[in-house]
């Protein structure tokens, strides 16, 4: 009597956000996930991290976890392989354009604070005057006037007001010029104008592409705005229990929180 083949793995490819997702506090990940995580690589699944931080603000991470795979950078603009060093896939930001928008955004809401990452492995995040960083534990670089955040290649302008809100600045800025560049919002204090096109689904399918995996065989997981493509992109999309409310509108499902395993809680269930 012949065996019968292994059965293949709910999904092929398993896409994980890092802050409010797999992260929890202090840019960790608990044991639990990690064992959730090996259980199912060991059933053939894959493990992609699809992240808003470039490369360089996020490699940290990525080594103390010991993450060897590719890992979609930046908000999408950039394909990264860690085993290797180097990038993949990468999007420039047109910084006259760049410009342009923010130009257009103050004449309607008055003043923001803005921030450029710079393109590269080893390039910089330049924050301008009145930006507050979100993330103090992460390297940047403080330039004296708007001018200076245009020295050298960019894949993103990070923006912040001094009364509105995320979802405010998000909606307003969106408004005026989101015919010219893609507008989200990825987090506290973070919202982003980036190339249309250029997103987190955009940076995942090239990724996916590469190791031989389609959108319908793909389970996502995520807590914000910036995720929204991602989940429309993959076959099921998995919202943390503190995840924005935007994202969770589109969720297939929401799942318990970063602090409380909630990517360990599903894993289990479908990999066992």
């Amino acid at each position: 009597m012949t065996s019968a083949p292994p059965s293949a793995p709910p999904f092929a490819l398993i896409a994980t956000d890092l802050d409010g997702t797999l992260l929890r506090a202090g840019d960790t990940v608990s044991a639990r996930s990690y064992a959730a995580l090996a259980t199912a690589r060991a059933a053939g699944a894959q493990h992609i991290i699809v992240t808003g931080r470039p490369v360089p603000q996020v490699r940290h991470v990525l080594d103390g976890l010991g993450y060897t795979g590719l890992a979609v950078c930046g908000q999408g603009a950039q394909v990264y392989d860690t085993a290797r060093g180097h990038l993949l896939h990468a999007v420039e930001m047109d910084r006259e354009l760049a410009e342009e928008a923010l130009g257009k955004i103050e004449a309607e809401i008055g003043e923001v604070w803005a921030a450029v990452d710079q393109e590269g492995v080893d390039a910089a995040m330049l924050i301008g005057p009145g930006y507050r960083m979100p993330h103090p534990h992460l390297p940047t670089v403080r330039v004296r006037q708007r001018a200076d955040l245009w020295a050298a290649p960019i894949n993103k302008v990070l923006l912040q007001h001094p009364e509105l809100d995320d979802d405010e600045l998000t909606e307003l800025a969106r408004g005026v010029v989101g015919h010219m560049v893609n507008v989200t919002m990825a987090g506290e204090h973070t919202v982003e104008l980036q190339p249309l096109g250029v997103d987190k689904a955009s940076g995942l399918a090239l990724a996916a592409e590469v190791l031989g995996v389609g959108g319908s065989r793909t389970i996502a997981f995520g807590d914000m705005p910036n995720d929204v493509p991602m989940f429309a992109w993959a076959a099921h999309g998995v919202a943390m229990a503190n995840a924005h409310r935007e994202l969770v509108a589109v969720a297939d499902e929401v799942t318990l929180s970063n602090e409380d395993d909630g990517i360990a809680v599903v894993l289990e269930r479908l990999f066992g």
